[in-house]
């Protein structure tokens, strides 16, 4: 099951809430609290490390697995029925019902005073549309759901609005205010896009805390895979009138089963098609298709690099060096509707998704894979850290980050100006013949102090490495209406191999822009 299938079967499941009932969990029957805390379930699935892997045994009753996709979107949460988490108009919880493509149960508690309860779920908290379906249901006992998300009046206090939703996997995705589902979190890749099988661990139970609106809300995660455990606990900081961003400080412990090739830590996954740089491999009416255009690099050491997306003709894999990084992330810069001419995707609305780590996380790399796409339902862009640590069975690891999703655009007013665009086509001079084997890359900075400077105020410092090529020309040329200032790049590229650019603005004996990154192959 890939992260498309799962989000785009959420964002056609997905209805906001329209009422105010507000309606207590139900616990399970028979079910006295149990101690709980986080430190506890850490210690648990330390212990569960310890033992080999057990696929969940209990297969699901036969009306669960002959749900296909038509009777499986019929399925609505009553929203009467949402789990309230607040005394007042707050925090609600919406479940997801099992079926189709989400075989495996999610258990749910309620977590208060150093004790859990699970929260029982049952065929009369959902609208099923499908009398037959409906009949089956009554009759049988939930083994759980496939997930949940979280509501909130985050645009008005009068108003629900979806914040967050757990799916699949370890999947994960929030809105900040105004934004549209668009890229997901994990709790974790293990050995990913690499020789041998990857491991796709599961949350299989969360802890929610109660919490009142406008204040964070807390909640807790079980990890399962074949080659780890994990324990969980995130911080829920919604958007709200003040700030457009939702905000997440995650703390993720995990126990190793076995010795992992590659960890991949705080992942992230969106979709790049195609934008200014590759258009001409697409024949739509759309001038630009991506959840994200960029990766986003504060490796803490002055330097931010922005690495422009791409849609390789083969797998792209990056590594980018760093000790302590200060931040990572996939970002959605392009913000103008008329930049994807899209009413109903609005990829404008899509949100950034930028991690800050916590504490130290030591030497590794950020790692970016690039996969080959023909379709916008293809979730095709991977990006996470790398520790240096090469992990064994019995190891364990814990790490903390702050995830923020939002638009988190740039500041034009910044000390140092962003890349605003990154284009490419046939090299040389237009109205003439060219080589074939000449490409151009233009490059837009925008900000900073560049409104105030010319032309000729300002060099370029660009580098190409790799495969068989050259720089051959390069100019700066100061743009109309905004101030930004465009760079221009003729390289000759005589082979198939990938070649990687580098490039920024200086002026004044200081830098004065990010530093732009781009892997360009011969399709």
């Amino acid at each position: 099951m890939s992260r498309r299938q799962v989000m785009g079967a959420l964002a056609g499941l997905a209805a906001m809430l329209s009422t105010t009932a507000l309606t207590p969990p139900s616990f399970a029957e028979d079910t006295a609290p149990a101690a709980f805390s986080f430190d506890a379930l850490s210690e648990r699935m330390r212990t569960l490390a310890a033992a080999p892997f057990v696929a969940d045994a209990a297969p699901l009753p036969p009306v669960l697995k002959a749900l296909n996709y038509d009777s499986y979107r019929l399925i609505q949460a009553r929203n009467d029925k949402s789990v309230a988490l607040s005394d007042g108009f707050g925090y609600f919880i919406q479940p997801f019902h099992l079926g189709w493509l989400f075989q495996q149960p999610v258990e749910m508690f309620e977590a208060a005073d150093g004790s859990a309860r699970p929260i029982a779920f049952s065929a009369a908290d959902f609208d099923y549309h499908d009398p037959a379906v409906e009949k089956e249901m009554a009759a049988i006992t939930l083994p759980g759901v496939a997930g949940f998300r979280i509501d909130g009046p985050m645009l008005a206090s009068d108003q629900m609005d979806e914040i967050v939703a757990f799916l699949g996997a370890s999947y994960f995705r929030a809105l900040g205010r105004g934004n549209a589902y668009g890229g997901s979190a994990r709790g974790a890749v293990v050995n990913s896009w690499l020789s041998g099988p990857e491991d796709f661990p599961r949350f299989s139970q969360f802890y929610v805390e109660r919490a009142e609106w406008g204040k964070p809300l807390t909640l807790y995660a079980a990890l399962e895979g074949q080659s780890l455990t994990g324990a969980f606990k995130f911080v829920l900081d919604p958007a709200n009138a003040d700030r457009q961003q939702t905000v997440f400080e995650v703390t993720a412990r995990y126990f190793f089963r076995t010795d992992i090739p590659e960890m991949g830590v705080a992942p992230l996954t969106s979709m790049y098609l195609y934008s200014e740089a590759n258009r001409s491999q697409f024949d739509d009416y759309r001038p630009e298709v991506h959840d994200s255009d960029g990766l986003l690099l504060d490796a803490g050491t002055g330097e931010i690099a922005w690495r422009a997306l791409n849609n390789p003709p083969t797998l792209g894999n990056s590594y980018f060096g760093a000790t302590n990084p200060k931040a990572f992330g996939l970002m959605q810069r392009a913000r103008d509707f008329a930049s994807y001419e899209d009413p109903g995707a609005r990829y404008d609305l899509r949100p950034s998704m930028l991690v800050e780590p916590l504490g130290d996380w030591g030497k590794g790399a950020v790692r970016l894979i690039e996969v080959p796409a023909k379709l916008e339902t293809d979730d095709n862009i991977i990006a996470f850290w790398v520790p240096e640590t090469k992990y064994k069975a019995g190891d364990s690891a814990e790490f903390r980050y702050r995830l923020s999703w939002g638009d988190l655009s740039p500041d034009p007013k910044g000390a140092v100006a962003y890349v605003a665009a990154t284009r490419g086509g046939q090299g040389g001079v237009s109205g003439v013949e060219n080589k074939q084997t000449l490409r151009k890359f233009v490059v837009d900075f925008a900000g900073g102090s560049l409104a105030e400077l010319q032309a000729e105020d300002v060099d370029a410092v660009a580098t190409l490495t790799g495969g068989d090529g050259k720089i051959v020309f390069s100019s700066v040329t100061k743009l109309p209406d905004d101030g930004a200032m465009r760079l221009a790049i003729d390289a000759e590229i005589d082979s198939k191999a990938p070649i990687e650019l580098r490039a920024y603005l200086v002026g004044g004996g200081q830098q004065l822009t990010e530093t732009w990154l781009y892997q360009w192959r011969a399709a």
